[in-house]
């Protein structure tokens, strides 16, 4: 994505795109992370033809997902394929971890909502392996991906934050649960904040993608989710502002920007996570089985032989019955990848719910769920925290989705604003561009930018609030029993 920004100006091209497919093999899930630096290469040059000026860059940043990492020898050597979080190794991890500190300290200290593939847990999958005993260096997915366009090493904040290894109080590492789990901190390089200096482009990198140099590199909220959430376009100081967020993609984050992490042993069971973000914030949120669940479907309608187009689909949910059946999005049985259609019909079959009857009310089900789950996420997140919530905003790709978001605007009784849908990439350009100088202020002034440019679509509530509340006892049946 080029973004070009100044007073008054926030723009956002996409100049390419590539597959992100991960591989199984020998029963481990990795990622394909060469393939992805390739398709990394080929946007670099692909940029270069997208901007005035002789196609100079005045930066590059990076953001991507959370918690993977890729293992590095002395020499810089890649230390074979980064696993999958949606690998198994970790299955039984987080029951080792609790037996090492219990789950109350552990939250107490780092602030991490329990997911079992938090990087601690995997890397108590890998104690003993050839691999991390070999390490040198452990960098997280866009660090790696910075350390090969640079040759420099760095651990970005927001990223490090979902570790399970960082205190969200101090914003420096949990020395004593490292100690506690054996973990070596000297693996990870020296952190690195939104905004910090992360290298320029090597030579060989300028040449393979035809670049004139030199080109700077900016460490930018380098969790995806980091970046959304400062791309979103709300009113009032950074950490004060009276809204709620949903950034929806393959999973839906949602909850509030605070300046402080909630660390309560209510925010423990209730499963909450304080990830660090952009100038100092804390992401209080939930992480939600989001539109994965849809991707899913669409799979394996299409291996079927029966592949339906998107919109029509949507079309024919938006008329299906009302909360006609939900489930519990954030149930494990739907984090793995195959078969999800049938998955979701044995959920309602086994909480005696009439099971879908075709696509279209298959996917009316994982909406509602998903606004249901976006329901009970933002109301505990101001329960939680005691910030008041005025609007709801949806960013991300599922601000595409209009039926989504209102269905949140129903579920949540409160007007939503969705978009952008590529917040992730506009809070990335926004903060390149504050460090290079084309913008100034704080987030506050950013979002205002944001506001200014960038097309937003308004739903109010509607619809019967008490359905909502009857499905919410259906979904927390399920989870109580």
């Amino acid at each position: 994505m080029v973004g070009t920004v100044g007073p008054g100006t926030l723009e956002l091209r996409e100049a390419h795109r590539f597959p992100n497919r991960p591989v199984r093999a020998a029963s481990t899930l990795y990622w394909d992370v060469l393939g992805l630096y390739r398709g990394v290469l080929d946007g670099l040059r692909a940029a270069g033809r997208c901007v005035p000026d002789a196609g100079r860059l005045a930066s590059v940043g990076i953001d991507s997902w959370a918690v993977d990492y890729g293992l590095l020898d002395a020499s810089g050597a890649l230390l074979g394929n980064p696993v999958h979080y949606r690998d198994g190794r970790t299955d039984g991890a987080a029951e080792r971890a609790a037996a090492v500190m219990p789950p109350r300290e552990l939250y107490a200290a780092t602030g991490l909502q329990h997911q079992p593939f938090n990087t601690l847990h995997q890397l108590l999958a890998a104690r003993g392996t050839a691999a991390l005993a070999a390490a040198r260096h452990l960098l997280l997915i866009p660090d790696l991906i910075a350390y090969w366009l640079t040759g420099e090493l760095g651990t970005e904040l927001t990223n490090a934050s979902t570790t399970q290894l960082v205190d969200p109080r101090t914003g420096g590492w949990a020395r004593p649960v490292a100690d506690a789990f054996g973990v070596d901190l000297a693996l990870f390089p020296p952190l690195r904040r939104p905004g910090d200096p992360a290298g320029v482009l090597l030579e060989e990198v300028l040449e393979e993608t035809g670049l004139p140099g030199p080109v700077p590199v900016t460490a930018v909220g380098s969790h995806d989710t980091a970046s959304a959430v400062a791309g979103v376009p709300a009113r009032g100081p950074a950490g004060g502002g009276r809204f709620a967020y949903v950034a929806t993609g393959t999973w839906s984050l949602a909850g509030v920007e605070l300046d402080a992490p909630v660390l309560t042993e209510e925010s423990h069971a209730a499963n909450f996570t304080n990830e660090l973000g952009v100038d100092g914030t804390v992401r209080y949120l939930r992480n939600i089985t989001g539109l994965w669940l849809l991707q899913e479907c669409l799979r394996a309608w299409e291996a079927e032989g029966r592949p339906v187009a998107l919109g029509e689909l949507l079309r024919g949910a938006a008329e299906a019955p009302a909360l006609r059946s939900v489930v519990d999005a954030g149930d494990p049985a739907f984090l793995a990848p195959g078969r999800m259609p049938g998955r979701i019909a044995a959920a309602c079959r086994r909480t005696g719910q009439p099971v879908p009857r075709d696509p279209a009310e298959t996917v009316r089900c994982v909406l509602d769920s998903l606004a249901l789950a976006h329901r009970r996420a933002v109301a505990d997140a101001r329960r939680l925290s005691g910030r008041e919530v005025e609007v709801v905003h949806v960013v991300g790709g599922g601000a595409r989705n209009e039926l989504l978001c209102q269905l949140t605007a129903d579920a949540c009784g409160l007007p939503v604003v969705a978009g952008p849908a590529e917040a992730a990439a506009l809070g990335n350009v926004l903060v390149q561009a504050r460090a290079a100088g084309a913008v100034r202020g704080d987030l506050a002034a950013l979002r205002s930018l944001l506001r200014a440019t960038q097309p937003l679509r308004h739903h109010g509530p509607m619809g019967d609030r008490d359905a909502w509340r009857r499905a919410e006892d259906v979904v927390c049946a399920w989870r109580c029993s």
